[in-house]
């Protein structure tokens, strides 16, 4: 029996990992976790989206993994620079959860749900197929994709451990 290689991907942060090794990032609430995979060169990357639009950046040196609109756009580059096919390119994703009750509608307090919608956006522009996601609700998650199966597990504790 191998050990596994986990890669931590941060809040705000990005990565890719192929020879097996499995991307891993928590706390997922409103922020989404997105994943490509490329089943030929079993390849894949992982991006924790904290906002959906780098429009409202603030601060001086753009933090390119913190936004859906430029975070997908880096995935897909650097797994394009390790020889990944933007055509073989698959996702999945999880997170964008409403994690409080507002009493105003408003849209600025709709992060997740506003999260998944970018980040599906960001799939089209390249039109990379989502094969699955679990979006939404009210609770938080924990993701993993192992890099060697292309299998996106979920955690969280309500509902225990899913594999989609």
């Amino acid at each position: 029996m191998t050990e596994m290689t986990f890669i931590k991907v941060g809040m705000a942060d990005l990565n890719i990992a192929g020879d097996g090794a499995v991307l891993k990032t928590t706390g997922l609430g409103s922020c989404v976790g997105i994943t490509l995979y490329d089943p030929i060169l079993k390849l894949a990357g992982m991006a924790h989206i904290m906002l959906p639009d780098s429009q409202i950046a603030k601060e001086g040196q753009l933090n390119i993994a913190k936004y859906a609109d430029t975070a997908v756009p880096e995935l897909v580059r650097r797994l394009r620079e390790k020889g990944a096919d933007v055509k073989r390119l698959v996702a999945k994703m999880a997170g964008g959860a409403q994690m409080f009750a507002f009493a105003v509608g408003s849209d600025s307090m709709r992060i997740g749900p506003r999260n998944v919608e970018s980040t599906k956006l960001a799939l089209q522009a390249f039109s990379i197929p989502l094969l699955s996601e679990d979006t939404g609700a009210n609770y938080g998650r924990t993701v993993e994709l192992d890099s060697g199966t292309g299998i996106f597990t979920i955690r969280s504790v309500q509902f225990g451990v899913k594999e989609i």
